[in-house]
């Protein structure tokens, strides 16, 4: 419409703002149709452009397209691509996994004399911790503390001591937030809510009450999180009188809760054999209208494993797929593991062929 109006003119401006939607929309080849479209009414494109028709493929882990783009902007004198395009492909790696494209990306800015930022090492340091690359991370974070231009920063504390708590390495979680401490950084409320949830999943409720006294005392807000933490602690340890205590408190201070609450709420009575309150937490949540997610599903199915009622467990399982909400790998071991224990081998084989289906379809997770 705009392009049949007497007074149009194509801006860079308003294709660049179409670039980014339809990237964010899941439609790179249309990103690239307007691209060319663009070239073709006169616009010569800049690094920026380029970056935003990369970041679209990117964005859809179309990596290896992402790459020829980074190609073709390095062979024009006046498009060669920046840090911001080298993050949003290391980014790209990071999500993919495909970690041993990161020290190509690496070597090669270096010798493009283009320093990575604290958001693109915060990205990487990020996706070795998650998967378990502890070496590769202590070298990427080494080096932002000897850096001049990319110095860690709250969210560099976060990842790290999410990883160390995570693993149930308190003694290096503590050590890494007092060096962090010492760097000058100071911690925010998702810092202490991490530090929360790891010292509940190793059952150290005087150290975690500790960190939410020092909350009050500094005046960070308790969270949704915080709260979740908590909440989370006591359900793994199967402590349902601590676990409704924290969820009481909640909701007294009016603070909304979430998926995760009530998958907490639900792993807690079933790990108490509280059964009955199983089905009431699961009323409870569709009154508040809980958005039920696979990870809410795969909570209900496993408290019903346990109390051994099959029947139920294949009535939620049947109910998560009409509500088109996928299972993932969890759903089907917890199942998997149920029928094993009555030896229902049949169902097995069905539960394990359909597994197959969706692994060759690309659907399972």
């Amino acid at each position: 419409m705009l392009k049949e109006q007497p007074f149009y003119q194509p801006k860079e401006a308003t294709y660049m703002k179409l670039l980014v939607l339809l990237g964010r929309c899941g439609q790179p080849q249309r990103a690239r149709q307007l691209f060319d479209e663009m070239v073709e009414e006169g616009i010569e494109p800049t690094p920026e452009l380029y970056t935003a028709l990369l970041a679209a493929y990117c964005r859809n882990n179309l990596i290896d397209e992402g790459f020829l783009i980074i190609n073709q902007m390095k062979s024009l004198p006046r498009c060669q691509p920046d840090v911001y395009t080298y993050s949003i492909l290391l980014k790209s790696c990071v999500d993919a996994s495909r970690f041993e494209l990161i020290e190509t990306l690496y070597q090669e800015m270096d010798e493009r004399l283009i320093s990575p930022n604290t958001v693109t090492q915060n990205v990487v340091l990020s996706g070795y911790g998650k998967v378990g690359m502890y070496d590769q991370m202590e070298r990427v974070l080494s080096g932002m503390l000897e850096s001049e231009a990319c110095k860690p920063d709250v969210w560099t504390m976060n990842i790290i001591l999410s990883v160390f708590g995570n693993k149930g390495q308190i003694d290096l979680m503590e050590r890494w937030y007092e060096k962090f401490r010492n760097f000058g950084i100071e911690p925010e409320t998702r810092t202490f809510n991490i530090l929360i949830g790891a010292y509940g999943k190793k059952r150290m409720y005087d150290k975690m009450s500790s960190v939410m006294e020092y909350m009050r005392k500094v005046q960070f807000p308790w969270t949704t999180s915080t709260y979740n933490n908590v909440i989370e602690a006591f359900a793994d340890a199967g402590d349902a009188k601590n676990m409704e205590y924290a969820f009481d408190q909640m909701r007294a201070e009016s603070m909304k809760a979430d998926t995760k609450t009530f998958c907490c709420l639900i792993n807690g009575y079933a790990n108490a054999g509280l059964f009955h309150k199983v089905i009431s937490s699961v009323q409870l949540a569709a009154k508040f209208e809980i958005p039920e997610n696979t990870s809410f599903y795969n909570a209900v199915i496993s408290a019903c494993a346990m109390a051994d009622d099959l029947m139920e467990m294949e009535r939620v399982f049947k109910r998560m797929k009409d509500k088109q909400c996928p299972p993932d790998s969890r759903t089907y071991s917890i199942m998997v593991e149920a029928y094993r224990k009555e030896g229902m081998n049949d169902k097995i084989y069905y539960l394990e062929q359909e597994q197959q289906e969706m692994i060759g379809n690309g659907t399972l997770k």
